[in-house]
């Protein structure tokens, strides 16, 4: 049982996933918005043709808007690991937070919290692991920053969702740009995509963010393709 509200609040903007298609990614999102208002009404307005499968507002109430069979309509344009559908093969989470436009801020333990139990229960029922659950930025690095620099990913890599690596400070290998772009390609990131250095960045070195490749960036880097085998 959920430790968190849930309130249902029902989008019309959603439609079938592609035929074939199996869940394998959950995507985190910020809402971008001035308030949480502004956000549900935009997330349920047939006009605006976006929505997600939930939305975390800051006290931990937890909005159900889509049901997971359901395609909601939370990515746009992205890829990971070469397809481009990613509304078909995932589970969008908006997090209530004004983003970088309108006051970007930390966000609260409790809604952390929420997003976490949110996160769990969803990586359970379809089986997705935690090198599958992504921001925003990292399937769309060209058009998105978000959930950003400030979200708490190594709070949630210790709860088993997501990955957090643990670079080895030994590791001073040299590096060229084309060399990153081909490990970034073997995460998952669009290796064309100028901007993927930089999400990778907002993601796993936020102190860091760049878009050029650093030794410390790059240490990152090649931890988390050994902790994932890719």
């Amino acid at each position: 049982m959920s430790s968190f509200r849930r309130i249902d609040l029902p989008s019309p903007n959603h439609g079938p996933r592609a035929e074939g298609t199996r869940v394998d990614l959950l995507i985190l999102h910020y809402t971008g918005m001035p308030t949480a208002a502004h956000a549900l009404e935009r997330l349920c307005d047939p006009a605006a043709q976006v929505s997600a499968h939930y939305t975390v507002d800051e006290d931990g109430t937890i909005y159900t808007h889509v049901p997971e069979e359901r395609r909601a309509w939370h990515a746009g344009r992205s890829s990971w690991r070469g397809a481009e559908d990613i509304n078909s093969r995932s589970i969008g989470v908006e997090i209530v937070n004004p983003g970088h436009e309108f006051g970007y801020r930390p966000f609260p333990p409790a809604q952390m919290a929420a997003v976490a139990e949110l996160c769990l229960g969803i990586m359970g029922r379809h089986g997705i692991a935690p090198a599958d659950v992504l921001g925003h930025s990292d399937v769309a690095p060209a058009r998105k920053e978000d959930p950003g620099e400030l979200f708490d990913w190594p709070g949630l890599a210790a709860q088993g969702i997501g990955l957090w690596p643990t670079p080895s400070q030994t590791d001073d290998a040299p590096f060229t740009d084309a060399e990153v772009a081909v490990l970034l390609g073997r995460h998952g990131y669009d290796p064309a995509e100028p901007r993927a250095l930089l999400s990778f960045q907002r993601h796993f070195h936020p102190e860091r963010l760049t878009g050029a490749a650093d030794p410390e960036t790059v240490r990152r880097l090649r931890a988390l393709l050994r902790m994932t085998g890719r």
